[in-house]
């Protein structure tokens, strides 16, 4: 935040209503000064000092919303340089280009193919979410087709990507609906595509040389009112590429620079010939810190590594991944089906489920809340001890699902047994194995 705690204060009502969960005001601008509170937690905030204390707490790095619908997202927002300083919030936007001049059936077989493209991990979908589509020979007709093909019949979302600003004309009228992102606004049109974008109320990327080149024509368009901006620096050679996104991050971070306080795109499709190649330059920029990636195409063997590493920098280092606590039946589970229990934390809950459902044995799995921890390190913590799990299957409503009074813990924690066995007086507590891959052949016994 731009301000400090006391310039904070200076804006706040100080009535210490203490309606905001503090004692104090000065103690409420504290935490709003480090990030630990929400200027929505003050009821009696002034129109005026919201005003001034949501520009000042604005991101550094201006969030931008590109299209509509189930695949709309966002990029940007971000607000520090390195992730294990808090965490990095909006991922990295992944696009595979088409050609205005592709025939209509083939570009329908293309998206059809790319839509396919979804893949399971810990309980999230993982999937692309933009086509970027390139003006080939400055035929306007064509590329408003195209536009319109992929907006009408397809969940993407889409870049348009032209100079001429009536192809872009074109192309905005074909899918403003869903909101596309317009690239790229130059020193040579940016007075036109600046017009459209605003007109349009539509994200605008802007193209220049080089860094330098990048902040008069931010300043321009910015001040013709447009506030949704993405930033190209025109680097294809893959050093300087990697260089320019981490010098945009830094300017914008460290010296508050607004003028490139916005995110990046990022084209391995222009950088390599193979798309292999564009795989591991577009792993890189995923890192380091392309706000989208613009793709020769999407195949399952490149977008999966892709997808899988945005999911693992863009989850929240200081918050595990859970599942909700609860009774989860697997295989169809019976009264005398037999009951485990594990933790929340996400991973282990998918490979442990996942383990059952591959045994075909049915099954009760209980899932203890542990704040995210996996089970070694919710036991020593203190989060899944024996009178605490005890409780819990005591509470959760699985006794009233089953006759056969079985519980197994998991091998890890076998220390728990004795505490378990005397909070359930009746039951039969039995050490399950410490590995996952080792349940099947245990419920097979």
């Amino acid at each position: 935040m731009a301000l400090t705690g006391i310039q904070i204060f200076k804006l706040l009502p100080k009535t210490n209503c203490k309606e905001c969960g503090v004692p104090t005001c000065l103690a409420f601008a504290m935490n709003l000064a480090s990030g630990k509170a929400e200027l929505d937690a003050c009821p009696y905030v002034s129109d005026d000092a919201r005003e001034k204390l949501s520009e000042a707490s604005a991101p550094p790095i201006r969030p931008v919303v590109l299209g509509k619908g189930v695949r709309k997202a966002t990029t940007g927002g971000e607000t520090v340089q390195y992730r294990h300083e808090k965490t990095f919030y909006n991922p990295t936007l992944l696009a595979a280009q088409v050609s205005s001049d592709i025939a209509a059936a083939d570009l329908e077989s293309k998206l059809k193919g790319w839509n396919a493209l979804q893949f399971e991990r810990v309980g999230l979908n993982l999937r692309p979410e933009l086509v970027a589509l390139k003006d080939a020979d400055g035929n306007a007709d064509a590329f408003a087709a195209v536009a319109k093909q992929v907006a009408e019949t397809s969940e993407f979302n889409l870049i348009l990507m032209t100079e001429d600003a009536d192809v872009m004309k074109a192309g905005v009228a074909a899918c403003a609906f869903k909101r596309p992102l317009m690239y790229a606004a130059t020193a040579a049109n940016a007075d036109a595509f600046g017009a459209i974008a605003k007109e349009n109320d539509l994200p605008l990327a802007i193209k220049a040389d080089s860094i330098e080149g990048l902040i008069p024509l931010s300043e321009k368009l910015t001040g013709m009112g447009l506030k949704d901006l993405v930033l190209d620096p025109g680097s294809r050679e893959p050093k300087q590429c990697h260089e320019d996104m981490i010098a945009l991050r830094r300017a914008a971070l460290k010296n508050g620079n607004r003028a490139v306080g916005f995110p990046t795109i990022a084209f391995p499709c222009e950088m390599a010939s193979n798309l292999d190649t564009e795989t591991m330059l577009g792993a890189m920029y995923v890192a380091k810190y392309g706000g989208i990636l613009v793709m020769s195409d999407f195949a399952g063997e490149s977008l999966f590594p892709l997808l899988l590493e945005r999911l693992n920098i863009y989850t929240d280092p200081q918050r595990p991944m859970t599942v909700t606590e609860g009774i989860y039946p697997i295989n169809n589970p019976d009264e005398n089906s037999r009951v485990l229990v594990t933790t929340n934390f996400a991973l282990t809950y998918f490979i442990v489920s996942g383990e059952i459902e591959a045994s075909k044995v049915p099954t009760w799995l209980l899932i203890k809340d542990s704040e995210g921890l996996s089970v070694l390190t919710a036991w020593a913590a203190g989060k899944f001890s024996g009178d605490d799990v005890g409780m819990f299957v005591k509470k959760c409503g699985i006794t009233d699902k089953i006759k056969n009074q079985e519980l197994v813990v998991p091998g890890y924690a076998a220390s728990i047994v004795g505490d378990v066995e005397e909070e359930l007086p009746g039951w039969t507590i039995t050490v399950g194995p410490r590995e996952a891959a080792h349940i099947p052949g245990f419920l097979r016994a």
